[in-house]
This record gives C-alpha cells, sequence and structure tokens, in this order.
C-alpha cells in the first residue's frame, strides 16, 4: 500500500484498544517494509483532534508476538519512513513502591535494561558505528506533555520520574528478583522499554512511555501476585481514560515543533570515517542517517540510456 502523503507526527505503540477509538476518523493501513524484516504489524494511520497519527500494536493485533520477539528495529524504522517525530508508548507495569498503585499512571525518566537475549537493539553495525548519548533516555519535554495529558483526561494519580526496568520475559519475576529489584532502587518493571527507547533516540525521534500500573508485581506481601488477568483487569479499566490522553496530546503536540536534543541525537554520535561507510548501509538507514550520511545515486547500469 502506498504511503500516507499527509505528515504524520506523532505515533503511538501500544496494544489494539488504544486505536479502537471513536474520535478517529479516516482509517487506513500502511504495509510498511523495512531492511530489517516486518513490523509487528501494518500501522494503522487516523485523523485524531484534526491531525494525522499512527498508531502501532507492539505485540501484533490479538496479541501474538513476544516481548522478546517484537522487531522494534523494524517497527521504529516504519514510524520514521512515515516522517514521525516523535513517539508514545503504552505501556502496563508492575509497581515496585508501596506509593505507586495499581491504576496509577507513571511518566518514567530513567530506565535500566536487565533483558538478556534481545538482538536488534541498533540500527548500527555492519560498518557504520554510532554511539548515542543516553544518560536521559526519555525526552523530558515530551515526557512532561504526557503527564499534562494524563491529568487532563482525568487520571487521578500521574507519577512524574521514575526508573523503569526491562526485564526479559514472557514470565514474570520469582520473588527474590522482584526484591532485588526493589533494593537496586527501581520503581516499574515491563518487558518493553529495551531496545524501543535507545533505537527510537537513534532515529532522533522525541520517546517517553505512559505506563499503567497494572500490579505489585510479586514483591508485595498483603496483595495478590501478578497474572495475565489482573494486569488485563487493570488495563482495561484505564482504556478510556488512555484514549482521552492520547487525543489531549495529539491536539497539544502534532503541530509543535520540536526543541529538545532529539532531533539531533546522530549529530556527534557517528565515528566511522565517513569515506569507509559503505553506500548499500547509506541506502538502507537512509531514513535514519541521511541528513549525516547522504547515499550517492546509484549508478545506472550500463546501456540503460535511450537510444538516440
Amino acid at each position: 500500500m502506498a504511503k500516507p502523503t499527509e505528515p504524520i507526527r506523532i505515533a503511538v505503540i501500544g496494544g489494539s484498544g488504544v486505536y479502537n477509538m471513536e474520535a478517529l476518523t479516516d482509517v487506513t493501513e500502511v504495509k510498511v517494509k523495512t531492511p530489517f524484516g516486518d513490523p509487528s504489524d501494518a500501522v494503522i494511520v487516523g485523523t485524531l483532534a484534526g491531525n494525522r497519527v499512527a498508531f502501532l500494536p507492539r505485540h501484533g493485533r490479538g496479541h501474538r508476538i513476544l516481548p522478546t520477539e517484537v522487531n522494534s528495529r523494524a517497527n521504529i524504522y516504519a514510524l520514521k519512513t512515515l516522517g514521525v517525530e516523535r513517539v508514545l508508548s503504552i505501556s502496563a507495569c508492575g509497581s515496585l513502591r508501596e506509593d505507586f498503585k495499581p491504576r496509577d499512571i507513571v511518566v518514567p525518566d530513567q530506565l535500566y535494561d536487565h533483558t538478556k537475549l534481545r538482538t536488534g537493539n541498533t540500527f548500527f553495525g555492519r560498518g557504520l558505528v554510532a554511539h548515542i548519548s543516553f544518560a536521559h533516555p526519555f525526552c523530558a519535554d515530551f515526557s512532561r506533555r504526557v503527564a499534562e495529558a494524563a491529568r487532563q483526561a482525568g487520571a487521578p494519580v500521574v507519577h512524574e520520574g521514575a526508573t523503569f526496568v526491562t526485564i526479559e520475559g514472557p514470565r514474570f519475576s520469582t520473588k527474590a528478583e522482584s526484591a532485588t529489584y526493589r533494593k537496586l532502587g527501581f520503581d516499574i518493571i515491563g518487558m518493553t522499554a529495551c531496545p524501543e527507547a535507545q533505537l527510537a533516540r537513534e532515529a532522533e525521534l522525541c520517546y517517553a512511555v505512559m505506563a499503567h500500573v497494572t500490579d505489585y508485581d510479586v514483591w508485595h506481601e498483603t496483595e495478590e501476585t501478578v497474572n495475565v488477568a489482573m494486569l488485563i483487569e487493570n488495563l482495561n479499566a484505564n482504556a478510556a481514560l488512555t484514549k482521552q490522553a492520547v487525543g489531549h496530546l495529539v491536539g497539544a503536540v502534532a503541530s509543535v515543533e520540536r526543541t529538545c536534543e532529539c532531533q539531533n541525537a546522530l549529530a556527534a554520535a557517528l565515528i566511522t570515517q565517513r569515506d569507509l561507510v559503505p553506500e548499500k548501509l547509506k541506502r538502507e538507514l537512509a531514513p535514519i542517517i541521511g541528513k549525516y550520511l547522504p547515499a550517492q545515486s546509484k549508478p545506472r547500469p550500463h546501456g540503460s540510456g535511450r537510444r538516440k
């Protein structure tokens, strides 16, 4: 399917319930091919608050893809090729703190990667080396706007600032693991923020997480241990609020120019000597690195010109 011609500046990665919004009109699907394989699903594009918005089901429609199996490179690449500048991640999370209660919303500002089996965690390699700055893994400006949108939607409790630890999954934690995460000072726990966040930074996208607390993981002595039924129940309870928050966010930022450093994340990150970068790689990564390393035009095959 052809790519849409209207500008799409904001995208939402999350569950299918997010894009089943009554306010979403002119809905179409866009299938994007990438050098890294297929994204999790077709990108759903619609009009919300007068702006074109992209939605991508992280685990595929019907929730078919394990956290470890999510092709985050393809997902972020696909959104970048559509012109997206900001990505909102809708995520379920467990709480590692007494005061972060189920059905609270958390907008984290720090990230700890405790995954073990993830591949495809960078666009680089194969002849091009880049070292991005990642001290602050989430866009501070966009995160602030996400929290504001959640409050506008009526969220009773929104926590700004937290450390999000990403575990491999698909299983939940043991009690020993959960207790250790708490001792290390982590605040919330989930399975999908890595490598999504770092790939978004490599693609110079603003990235923020609206995390919905669904449980107390397994550390709490008086609360029920996390299970899928609990997770789904609490996510569904926040579904209407999530949709309203997305609507407020899109209306607030879709036409606002970025002033943060995310948009220039690669400016000082590309370290490889320029004339040694393979042309094929430049072409493949053109949406990501094109403004720094433009690819040469492919030579026309011998004898392909018109005869005079």
